[in-house]
């Protein structure tokens, strides 16, 4: 059987079932649960001043009404963080290196924010499609560039999260097949390239972090447009 680079983005099966649910709930159990007890473990502690920072840095922009948000905005960043960071371990599957999860995440949720905007405020959510001060001529065009970025928001925000973690893991393995085939020819060329796959991977855990951060970021600023 031959295995290509593309293999390690193809779902998991066992006995034809497919693991992605597993691969999707597992991150989460990993996560301590809160108790009721006075003082809690340092990893507990660690994990609310984790969440109560994220929390209060994707909020600031955000208007009080955004605030109903906050249970979904950190639990959808959690989530994305855990995935993200166990799939770069070897072995393991990153289901958010598949586009159609990450449409499945985009979609709902940026549909949510406009379906509230045009709820809640439809002058001021239509008022989005045509900047004011537009000369008579322009209206039509500018309305159709307008009403096409806000229906490609959620396709940016899927494609931008695989991409991006499908470029690094890609890197990482063509890098680290590169070193194991050098080393009995070139050990110095080899320990290069074993220095350069360190700084990747320090570089990937950062992307990780990051491209979560982002496509929950973007989410709340879509959201403080529409309420």
């Amino acid at each position: 059987m031959t295995l290509t680079f593309f293999d390690q983005f193809s779902s998991p099966y066992l006995l034809g079932i497919p693991l992605v649910l597993l691969s999707l709930l597992f991150p989460s159990m990993l996560l301590p649960m809160p108790n009721n007890r006075w003082l809690t473990n340092r990893l507990t502690t660690l994990q609310l001043w984790t969440i109560h920072t994220i929390t209060k840095q994707l909020l600031m922009p955000l208007n009080k009404p955004g605030h109903k948000w906050a249970l979904i905005l950190t639990s959808l960043i959690m989530l994305l963080l855990t995935i993200n960071l166990l799939g770069l371990l070897p072995y393991t599957f990153t289901p958010t290196t598949q586009l159609s999860m990450n449409m499945a995440l985009a979609i709902p949720l940026w549909l949510a924010t406009l379906l509230m905007g045009l709820r809640n405020q439809p002058t001021i959510s239509l008022g989005h499609l045509l900047p004011e001060g537009t000369p008579t001529p322009l209206i039509p065009a500018l309305i159709m560039i307008e009403t096409i970025s806000l229906l490609i928001r959620p396709l940016a925000l899927g494609v931008r999260l695989t991409a991006n973690l499908t470029a690094g893991h890609l890197l990482i393995q063509l890098i680290s097949t590169a070193t194991i085939t050098l080393l009995p020819l070139m050990p110095l060329v080899s320990s290069l390239t074993m220095a350069i796959l360190l700084l990747l991977t320090i570089l990937e855990v950062a992307v990780a972090m990051i491209q979560a951060y982002v496509f929950v970021l973007l989410l709340s600023l879509y959201l403080q447009e529409n309420i």
